[in-house]
């Protein structure tokens, strides 16, 4: 039987009544087409799955009942942060979805000189709701009940001079780097992943990087579209650190 899971916005307890609306109820109602009775998970991204129970449908309305409380999938031992150059819509929101299923704790979006998408100010706020809403729906398809962060964009030069953890990791995918990801990943439980955007970072923003920690390091000889360098390298920081080995 497949497992129905929700995120929604409330304090959650066995034996709590939530109401739930907007998105969360839509796809109960309409796509999942749920009724009374049924039973759903819902989680809040405290950590926990909640099983519970559809008590009542009022229009746009779900009443659910939670009946226990249980540990959800682990969390990875590797805290991973994907710094991502901002790409094209539909490479950025794939990019967002596979980052959250492959385990990071945090999304951090970068606008560099060869970024094609521009943000304003309603922009930036429109993106980050819907890279948010990605996030959540990755998280209930993927069983994970902590919601990675995504920040509000920053232009690069920003985020370099934000000092580093002693205890991060700071790396650059580069595919003329020298070391492999693998190898500068070994024996790390704190990363910092850079990808470039469409076009990858230029000469002085990798510089810029360097000068900032970033160890440039390769995943192999051909250059890879941002989307699929992110996700490669993502995987493969997972395998040799985090929890995919």
């Amino acid at each position: 039987m497949r497992l129905i899971r929700v995120f929604v916005e409330s304090a959650l307890a066995p034996g709590v009544r939530i109401e739930a609306g907007g998105t969360a109820a839509t796809h109960m109602t309409r796509v999942l087409r749920l009724v009374a009775g049924d039973p759903v998970t819902v989680f809040n991204g405290d950590g926990s799955d909640y099983p519970a129970r559809i008590v009542a449908l009022r229009g746009s309305r779900v009443d659910i009942e939670v009946l226990e409380r249980l540990p959800a999938r682990p969390e990875s031992p590797l805290a991973l942060a994907l710094v991502q150059g901002i790409a094209r819509a539909e490479r950025m929101d794939l990019i967002v979805q596979k980052a959250t299923e492959l385990g990071v704790a945090a999304i951090h979006p970068v606008m560099t000189t060869r970024s094609v998408v521009r943000l304003d100010a309603k922009t930036t706020e429109r993106k980050l709701a819907h890279w948010r809403g990605i996030v959540i729906a990755a998280c209930e398809q993927c069983g994970r009940a902590r919601l990675p962060a995504v920040a509000a964009p920053l232009p690069l030069s920003e985020w370099l001079v934000r000092p580093a953890l002693e205890s991060v990791r700071r790396l650059l995918l580069a595919v003329d780097a020298p070391e492999s990801l693998g190898a500068a990943a070994t024996g790390a439980g704190a990363i910092e992943l850079l990808i470039g955007p469409e076009g990858g970072l230029d000469e002085s923003e990798r510089k810029s990087a360097a000068s900032a920690g970033y160890r440039g390091c390769s995943i192999g000889p051909r250059v890879l579209r941002t989307e699929t360098a992110a996700l490669a390298a993502l995987a493969v920081l997972q395998a040799t650190a985090g929890d995919l080995g």
